[in-house]
Parts: structure tokens; C-alpha cells; sequence
């Protein structure tokens, strides 16, 4: 602050060179806007004298023009007249022009009628000629058939030929007819068959599905059996005998693959009868030996037979298995299979007693998606069977076709011999036919005879009155020609006056229009100055009355005395002006932050400065005498906050030995001055093989942070003394050891003397539990079944109690 004042000091004595430069800048300010207005004055004046000077030329333009605008509008009127009279003159030329055209049209039409009659004797003429040839050609080949029939014999009776034809033609339709129907049964049978081919085919196609699950399950698991299927069915032509899938007994191939091969026996123990009939274990819980649960070719079962003895193993239920004991004690079966597991039973060689051992059955594996082979047999007979259908129905059809082809050719034979044998027939009757139309057309030829002389006749008439009407037609037209002759003579005079008349026109404007140009320049000129004049005018009275307003006059006040004195001094072109005025604004802008108060502002300071100094001084020593007395209250509060803490991380630590756990409490701080971040962390380990670690959501489980949560309350409870505590299901997320823990820890701690009183509420409770005598078991019943209050009795409730004890017991 006394550096600021300091500067208030520097400030006052800027301030009064500021304003000097102010004053200033203002006088050539008023100053400005009155040379500005005394400028553009002097430019209207030259401006004004200019226009009138203009004014001056532009009428004494305008005179001289006069004479030649009327001289041009007399030229104007010749050529108006003129044009009327052509227009007359060229309308009565073409309504002639019209007659005359009329009048040879009509010409022109007389000669096409002329023309016209010409032709049509022409035409009747070149028709009789026509006429004349069409009779001699009529008669001509009215003789040559008249020939052909008198050479012709007797037509012979071709009748019963015909006959023998048609009879033969019946017998081959009858026969294509039956061979039709032959073919479109065998097509039918082949259809039907080939319907019931593509059924086996896709039956075959869903067996061989199955088959083919079965073989991925064989790939996956045994990948070298299933190599050896493979070459199997690629080389089957090498064995002598029939090989069934899959291969048993080992036996190493040239492949190295490890495999399993076996033979049937020679003799078939496929259809060998059991030791004794189901029917005599029913009451055992069999209902079937085990080979009738499943299908395989003969040899394959005459080897299980033999080997494993399927046909002797029988298959019980859940009954089985319950009376496993008895069973095995009274039917000397070897092997017994219930649903869940098989029974070997076996006689010690050395003590003659009978050991039964069982094992589960696996869960099936290959046998889930089973194949009816026998259906695959009868498909595979179906299918072969139909083939060979087939291929009897293709020769028959085959052969009935060739047959049809060998008909139709016999047909059209047939039927061209029989064309012939009906035309020899019906050529006499035609030629007499054709002969009598021909007689007729020749009839009527010579009825239809022209007279060519009268018809020259009628023509001749008829042209000669057009002639006539053609020689009035000539005549009208000569006396137009006469009459548009002096017309068109005119018309070339009007035409040659009003060239002369436009050309006289024309000169009078190209002498007028070299006149219009120079006063069309003037009258441009002319509006030019006088437009600037009225824009100078304005601005001169804008500018007066900003002169008048910067310098606070009235419109009717005189110029101050001071002012005329004032801007004597002053520069008196806008320039110099404008120049010395940018000058004492930039030495005006240095002087910034300055006002008419700075002195004012001083003496406050200094006063100020003298109060604030006395003030400081008092707040220090009370600031001093706080945190001197902050230091002692903090001392005593922390060493009672650590004492307190200790006690609980005591008990704390104490709880978490017994569980076989570590955990401890300690004080947390980030700044010793910061109180309000002090905390309690509490850190924790639950296995032996991690460190401690501070309790969060995110590390521990939510079993274990209830653990430590509870066990952190009852570490407190010495040290916050309250009537009760309640603890609701705190149990749920433990685990069962942690829960038995920490109830025991409860009760202990909840049944000592001077202790506050414990509820713990949860929906369930561990087994055999540590009760103390101090504690209280209250149960909630709820529900539909439950007593009414005034049927509730312990005692019968104790005595059914020991009732029922006492049968389990016995």
C-alpha cells in the first residue's frame, strides 16, 4: 500500500500534465469540424459556377436542334402516306393475283378430266383386247381336255382294292392302339417302381447316417480301428470268406496299426438255447436275456455266443438289485446285468465259496444310435429286386416302341396306295367338271363384248365440251392479267418514292443524331454538377450543425470571441490538424489509470496505511497465543485416540487368534493437520498364505468382510457402552467354520457379567451348536399349517417327542 501511494504521488503531478494535453486535444477537435465546413463550401461554390455555365450551353443546343426535328417529322408524314398507298395498291394485286391462280387451277382441272375420259377409253379398250385373248386361251384348253377325256378309257372298278386297303388300315390302327396302352402301362410300372427305388434309397441313406455317427464315435476314440474298417471295406475282395464289422482279437497288420480280429465258429451258436427259460426268473426281476436286446448278423452273434455267452446273461429291473443277495444264493447265475450295474459271481477254486463282485455300467457310448440290419438286408433285397425290374420293363418298352415304328411306317404306305387308287377314280369326273365351268366362262366372255367406235364416240363429246368451258376460262384470265398489269407499274413508282423519301430520312437524322449527341453530353453534364451541388449543400449543413454542436453554439448564436483567438493559434488545414491532433492523442494515451480524484485517493491511503499497520500487529500476537494452545489440546487428544485404538486392535487381534487369523486396528493419517481425513483401517488375513491386507470391497469376499465387521463391533463394545446390540443375519455370507466361529464368540462374549444385552436374528442355525444357559431361543412360527395360540401344549409336544426317540431306539 505505500508503494501505491508512492505512486499516487507520481500520479497527481502526471495528472495535471494530462490534462494540458486533454485541453488541447480538445480545442483542435472544435477546431477541425469549421475547416472541414469552410472546405467543402468553397467546393460548392466552384460547383455552382460550373453548372450554370453548362446550363447556358445546353440551351443554346436545344435551339439549334429545333429546325432539324422539323424537317425529320415532315419526312416522317411522306413516308406514313406512301406506305398507306402501297399497302392499298399490294392488297388489290394479290386479290387479282388470287383470281388469276383460281382461274388456273380451274384450267389445269379441265385438263385432268380430259385426261381422265383419254384414259378410260384406254382402259376399255386394252379390256376388250383382254377379252379376246382370254376366250382364245378358254377355248384352247377346253379342247385340250376335250382330248385328254376321249383318250381315257373306261374308268376300271378300283372299288374292292380300295376296300382291301381300308380293311388293312383298320387291323394296324387296332394294333397301334393296343401297343399305346401297353406302353403307357409299362411307363406307369417303371414310374411307380422308380418311386419306390428312390424310397429304399433314402431309408438307405438315414440307416447309413447312423452308421456313420457311429464310426466318427469309433474314429474319435479309436482312431486305429477305424483305419482298419477302412482298409477292410477297400479290400474285401482278398478274403475267401464273408469279414463283418467291426474286427476283435489283436493282431498287428502291415499297416502297424493296433487292432482286434476274430473268427466265428465253425459251428453256429447263434440260435443255442439258454440253461433255462426267462420265464423262471420273472420273480427275480428279469425280463430278458441279454442277446434278445440287440441284433447283429449270424456269425457275429454265434461268436458272442460262444465267447461271452450273451444268450445266458439275463437282464433284471430295480428288483433285481434289491434282492441281489438271494439271487446269488439261489440261481448259480455267472453273470447278471441290472440298469445301473453287472454282477460277476464266481466259485473260489481252493474254498468253494461263492464271490460276487459288481462294477457301474458306463454310460452307452455306441450302441445310443442303433441300426436295424435286418431292415437294411430287406432294403437292399427291395432295391435289387426293383433294379431288376426295371431293366425288364426298359427291354419290353424298348421293344414296343421298335414294333410302333414299323406300324406307322406300314400306315403311311398304306395310306398312299390308297390316295392313288381314289384319284385314278375321280380324274374322269373332274375333267367333266372343269370342262362345263370352262364352257360357261366362255359364255359369259362373249355376252360381255365392248363397242369401242360408240364409246369413241361418248369420249369425243365430252372433251369437246370442255374445250369449251377451258376457252370461257382463257378468257376471264386475259382480261385480269390486263387489269393487274397497271397495278404492278404503280407499285414500282410508290416503291422508288419511298426510297427517296427514307433516304432523305435517314440523312436528316444522321445530321440530327451528330446534334442529339452533343446535347445529350450537355444534359449529362448538366445533371451531374447539379446533383453534386445538392450533395455539397447537404453536406455543408451537416457539417455546420456538428460544428455548432461540438462547440455548444445555437443554430442563431455568433462565433465566440475566444474561440476565433483560440483557434488562431491553431493549424488551419485539415491535415495539420489531423496530424497535430494524433500527436497529443498518443502523448494524451500515456498518461492511463489517471482521474480527477487521484489526490483524493492519496490522502485516504495514508491514512489507511497508518490504521492497517496498527491492526496487523494486534491479529499477529493473538495468532501466536492459538496455536500455542492448538499444540497442547492436540498432544493430549492423540495420545488418548492412540491409547483407545490400541485397546481395540487388542481385542480385535485377540478374536482373530482364536479363529486361527490374523487382523489388527490402527490409526490412518495423511497430514496430521488435515483432522477431518483421520480413519480407522483395519487390515486382515485370512490365509496363512497371504499378507495382511487393508478391508475392501474388492479383495475379500463377503463372508469375510462380515466376519471382520462383526468381530470389529465386539471389539468396541467395552469402549462404547450401549443397552443392546442387534445383529441381523449376520450369517448368511459365512462359510460354515466361520459361522460356528463367530457365534461362539458371540456367546462368550454376550454372556459375560456386565455386558449389554445381544439379539441376533437369522433364518437358520448350524447344527450342535455352544448354548449358554444365559441365552434365549425364540422362534417365529408362520405359515397355513400352523397351530392356533389356544392349541399350542409343550407338554404333549415333549411327550410325542420322547415317544419317538424311544422307537428309534428299538
Amino acid at each position: 500500500m505505500k508503494q501505491r501511494v508512492e505512486r499516487y504521488k507520481q500520479d497527481v503531478e502526471r495528472y495535471h500534465e494530462c490534462k494540458r494535453h486533454v485541453d488541447l486535444i480538445e480545442m483542435l477537435e472544435r477546431k477541425r469540424p469549421w475547416v472541414e465546413y469552410e472546405n467543402v463550401r468553397e467546393q460548392h461554390e466552384e460547383v455552382k459556377q460550373c453548372r450554370n455555365q453548362v446550363k447556358k450551353e445546353l440551351k443554346r443546343l436545344r435551339e439549334m436542334q429545333a429546325p432539324w426535328r422539323r424537317r425529320i417529322q415532315e419526312a416522317e408524314e411522306n413516308l406514313n402516306n406512301l406506305d398507306m398507298k402501297t399497302r392499298d395498291n399490294t392488297t388489290e394485286i394479290r386479290t387479282i393475283s388470287q383470281k388469276c391462280k383460281e382461274k388456273q387451277d380451274a384450267l389445269e382441272m379441265k385438263d385432268k378430266q380430259i385426261e381422265e375420259i383419254n384414259q378410260a377409253f384406254r382402259m376399255k379398250k386394252d379390256e376388250e383386247t383382254n377379252r379376246q385373248k382370254e376366250i382364245h386361251q378358254t377355248q384352247k384348253i377346253i379342247e385340250e381336255w376335250q382330248n385328254e377325256l376321249d383318250t381315257m378309257a373306261v374308268c376300271e372298278n378300283l372299288q374292292p382294292q380300295i376296300d382291301a386297303v381300308n380293311t388293312e388300315l383298320k387291323k394296324l390302327q387296332e394294333e397301334k392302339a393296343n401297343i399305346d396302352n401297353d406302353v403307357s402301362d409299362l411307363r406307369a410300372e417303371k414310374n411307380n417302381q422308380e418311386r419306390e427305388e428312390k424310397r429304399i434309397i433314402d431309408r438307405l441313406g438315414q440307416l447309413n447316417n447312423v452308421r456313420q455317427m457311429k464310426e466318427e464315435k469309433l474314429k474319435k476314440r479309436f482312431r486305429d480301428t477305424h483305419s482298419a474298417l477302412t482298409w477292410l471295406r477297400n479290400n474285401k475282395d482278398k478274403f475267401k470268406r464273408k469279414a463283418f464289422e467291426p474286427m476283435m482279437l489283436e493282431v498287428r497288420d502291415r499297416q502297424k496299426l493296433r487292432v482286434n480280429a476274430v473268427c466265428a465258429p465253425d459251428e453256429s451258436c447263434a440260435e443255442i438255447l439258454p440253461s433255462r427259460p426267462i420265464e423262471e426268473l420273472h420273480r427275480y426281476g428279469f425280463y430278458s436275456y441279454l442277446r434278445e436286446l440287440f441284433d447283429a448278423p449270424s456269425p457275429v452273434m454265434s461268436y458272442l455266443c460262444s465267447q461271452y455267452r450273451v444268450h445266458d446273461v439275463p437282464v433284471g429291473t430295480q428288483k433285481t438289485r434289491d434282492m441281489i443277495e438271494r439271487i446269488i444264493q439261489e440261481t448259480n447265475l455267472k453273470q447278471i446285468y441290472t440298469a445301473e450295474e453287472r454282477y460277476v459271481i464266481k466259485i473260489s477254486f481252493y474254498t468253494k465259496q461263492t464271490i460276487s463282485s459288481n462294477v457301474c455300467l458306463k454310460e452307452a457310448q455306441y450302441l445310443t444310435s442303433s441300426v436295424d440290419t435286418e431292415e437294411e438286408r430287406q432294403l437292399e433285397k427291395q432295391r435289387q429286386d426293383i433294379s431288376n425290374t426295371l431293366k425288364s420293363l426298359d427291354a419290353r418298352l424298348t421293344a414296343l416302341l421298335e414294333r410302333q415304328k414299323l406300324l406307322d411306317l406300314r400306315d403311311n404306305k398304306l395310306r398312299q396306295e390308297k390316295k392313288a387308287l381314289v384319284e385314278r377314280g375321280s380324274r374322269r369326273r373332274q375333267l367333266e367338271s372343269k370342262i362345263g365351268v370352262k364352257c360357261d366362262s366362255l359364255r359369259q366372255l362373249e355376252q360381255d363384248a365392248i363397242d369401242l367406235e360408240k364409246e369413241f364416240q361418248l369420249a369425243n363429246v365430252k372433251i369437246k365440251e370442255i374445250n369449251k368451258q377451258k376457252a370461257e376460262l382463257v378468257t376471264e384470265l386475259m382480261h385480269l392479267v390486263k387489269r393487274i398489269i397497271p397495278l404492278n407499274v404503280n407499285k414500282v413508282d410508290l416503291a422508288f418514292q419511298m426510297t427517296r423519301v427514307t433516304a432523305e430520312k435517314n440523312r436528316l437524322q444522321s445530321e440530327y443524331k451528330a446534334g442529339t449527341v452533343q446535347l445529350r453530353a450537355a444534359q449529362e453534364r448538366f445533371h451531374e454538377l447539379d446533383n453534386r451541388k445538392q450533395l455539397l449543400y447537404e453536406k455543408c449543413k451537416e457539417l455546420m450543425k456538428q460544428a455548432q454542436h461540438i462547440c455548444r453554439l445555437g443554430p442563431d448564436q455568433d462565433f465566440p470571441e475566444e474561440f476565433k483567438v483560440a483557434f488562431q493559434t491553431l493549424p488551419n488545414t485539415l491535415e495539420e490538424i489531423d496530424a497535430f491532433l494524433s500527436e497529443e492523442k498518443i502523448r494524451a494515451s500515456c498518461f492511463t489509470g489517471l482521474s480527477p480524484s487521484v489526490v483524493e485517493e492519496y490522502n485516504k491511503q495514508t491514512q489507511e496505511i497508518q490504521q492497517l499497520t496498527e491492526y496487523l500487529e494486534e491479529k499477529r500476537n493473538e495468532l501466536n497465543n492459538y496455536k500455542q494452545n492448538i499444540s497442547q489440546v492436540k498432544e493430549k487428544w492423540i495420545n488418548l485416540l492412540k491409547v483407545m485404538i490400541e485397546q481395540i486392535n487388542g481385542k480385535f487381534s485377540k478374536f482373530f487368534s482364536s479363529m486361527q487369523c490374523v487382523g489388527e486396528v490402527d490409526l490412518h493419517m495423511e497430514n496430521e493437520e488435515e483432522y477431518e481425513k483421520y480413519g480407522i483401517r483395519i487390515r486382515v488375513k485370512f490365509h496363512s498364505s497371504t499378507e495382511l491386507h487393508e478391508l475392501t470391497p474388492y479383495y475379500h469376499s463377503g463372508g469375510e468382510k462380515t466376519v471382520s465387521t462383526v468381530l470389529y463391533l465386539m471389539a468396541l463394545q467395552e469402549l462404547n457402552r450401549c443397552p443392546f446390540r442387534v445383529f441381523d443375519e449376520i450369517n448368511q455370507g459365512m462359510d460354515p467354520t466361520n459361522e460356528r466361529r463367530v457365534f461362539e464368540m458371540i456367546v462368550e462374549t454376550a454372556c459375560k457379567k456386565r455386558t449389554c444385552q445381544y439379539f441376533l436374528i437369522t433364518p437358520k442355525l448350524l447344527q450342535n451348536l455352544t448354548y449358554n444357559d444365559k441365552m434365549t431361543v425364540l422362534f417365529v412360527y408362520n405359515g397355513p399349517f400352523m397351530l392356533e395360540t389356544h392349541k399350542w401344549n409343550l407338554k404333549r409336544f415333549k411327550r410325542r417327542q420322547r415317544r419317538l426317540s424311544s422307537m428309534t431306539e428299538s
